[in-house]
């Protein structure tokens, strides 16, 4: 029986595999993470009560005063926050562009919806599950993929 003798050093066929391999986990990458530039539309948070949409505005509209929501026994404030300026006058736009919607205000036992916090990105969202209240934001540019949290 004959064994063949492979060899050890590599050639132009294996440079070429080694090349493949990069472009695919590149193409791959961007596919998955690439392409979440500005989207030209504006910022829109959605109020979802019960399943159906309540009230849709800009966040910006907040600045005229908090929105009050309400389903059955529970209420909560939707009112306009910038990041890192929970103190500051809210009549200005921030440099940073870190305008969002919080949940100022709330009745229901948990208080989850308040200590969420401020969402200022696409896709994120605020909760009140006592009181079947999302809000929602939506437009603008997408969240990029940024990890919220890991749980393990």
């Amino acid at each position: 029986m004959r064994t063949r003798s492979w060899s050890s050093k590599p050639n132009g066929w294996d440079a070429l595999v080694v090349l493949a391999v990069i472009a695919l986990a590149l193409g791959s990458a961007l596919a998955v993470w690439g392409g979440g530039g500005e989207s030209g539309e504006a910022l829109t948070a959605v109020v979802i009560i019960d399943g159906k949409e309540a009230d849709r505005f800009s966040p910006a509209d907040l600045l005229e005063g908090p929105r009050t929501y309400s389903n059955g026994s529970y209420t909560l404030e939707a009112a306009y926050g910038l990041r890192g300026a929970e103190s500051a006058p809210l009549d200005h736009e921030p440099p940073s562009g870190e305008a969002g919607v919080r949940v100022a205000w709330a009745d229901c036992p948990t208080q989850d919806c308040v200590r969420t916090g401020l969402i200022t990105r696409s896709g994120q969202s605020i909760v009140c599950l006592p009181g079947r209240i999302i809000i929602r934001l939506e437009g603008g540019a997408p969240d990029g993929g940024i990890v919220d949290a890991v749980v393990g």
